[in-house]
């Protein structure tokens, strides 16, 4: 996380005063632990799958997403901080411990999230389930009409590109989305993908069957170190679900800054804000994230 956050220039922003502080973050994933990053802010945790009354992670991918956006590196003496360590975790389990889910928890855990938005400042929600196009028709407009709703009373959905690049068309669901922000990975590519068995170019790319070009935003994805739910503080995870909590974090940032920005404000500072790529052409998108820029664009706004 260090390399990253100064990659992407958040350590401007936490320079600045700017990390997050009351933005309240819904992450729609696995769980999450009480890891010593995280100190009081994990506000609410819900299990849509067992039901349990406490804080889990049977798998470890929410821990580690929750880290990305909100960790405050307290356990490696801020090495490994967040992108937005002052924001607060509704923490919505709706996946397994294999990381799967269905669309009914799926939907149960949206909803929740909705009725309980100003109760918590739900502002933003993380999200890492992604359906694939062959998935049932009727499924996939379920999981598309909840992230629509979501976006429609005022949360910034950011969902995962999936990774199943490098071929066009490969973005997974809910991230077709014209609404939402899709982000995707903008390192995977070379030995570091293959390393995490990943095939390099694994990110998600559009565009999709609208003509409708995805992701909008590229972020760091490949060989980030966040929280672990397993036994030692710290892991290493790689794929577009990691890129995703680096913008989520960002977007905390940012509304940290500027309480008052619409989801549709916030889409239009991250495209004025990204940074073109040279990329060859491979991949169609806005750019690569930068902080710095979010903030300096968003004067305008305030």
């Amino acid at each position: 996380m260090d390399r990253t956050v100064r990659e992407i220039h958040a350590d401007f922003a936490h320079r600045a005063g700017y990390i997050g502080s009351g933005v309240g973050v819904a992450v729609m994933d696995t769980g999450i632990i009480k890891h010593k990053d995280f100190d009081h802010r994990i506000l609410v945790f819900r299990d849509f799958c067992e039901q349990k009354q406490y804080p889990y992670d049977d798998n470890g991918h929410g821990t580690h997403v929750s880290g990305i956006i909100g960790g405050n590196g307290s356990a490696s003496r801020g090495r490994y901080r967040g992108i937005a360590p002052g924001c607060n975790l509704i923490v919505l389990k709706a996946l397994d411990r294999y990381g799967n889910g269905n669309t009914k928890e799926v939907l149960e855990a949206t909803e929740w999230m909705i009725e309980n938005k100003e109760r918590y400042n739900i502002r933003i929600l993380n999200i890492s389930v992604g359906m694939l196009p062959s998935a049932k028709k009727e499924e996939k407009e379920r999981l598309i009409a909840a992230m629509e709703r979501a976006w429609n009373h005022g949360i910034v959905v950011v969902a995962a590109a999936g990774n199943n690049g490098p071929d066009a068309g490969s973005v997974t669901i809910p991230g077709i989305l014209k609404t939402i922000i899709t982000v995707g990975s903008s390192d995977d590519e070379g030995l570091p993908a293959k390393q995490h068995g990943l095939m390099p170019g694994y990110s998600g790319r559009g565009p999709t069957d609208q003509c409708i070009v995805k992701p909008e935003i590229l972020a760091p994805g490949t060989n980030i170190i966040s929280c672990s739910a397993g036994g030692k503080l710290y892991e290493m995870k790689s794929g577009t679900s990691m890129a995703t909590p680096v913008v989520t974090g960002a977007i905390a940032v940012l509304l940290s800054a500027h309480p008052r920005l619409r989801p549709a404000e916030v889409k239009l500072i991250l495209h004025d804000s990204a940074v073109p790529t040279a990329l060859k052409g491979k991949k169609k998108a806005w750019g690569k994230l930068d902080v710095a820029r979010m903030l300096l664009k968003s004067r305008p706004f305030s």
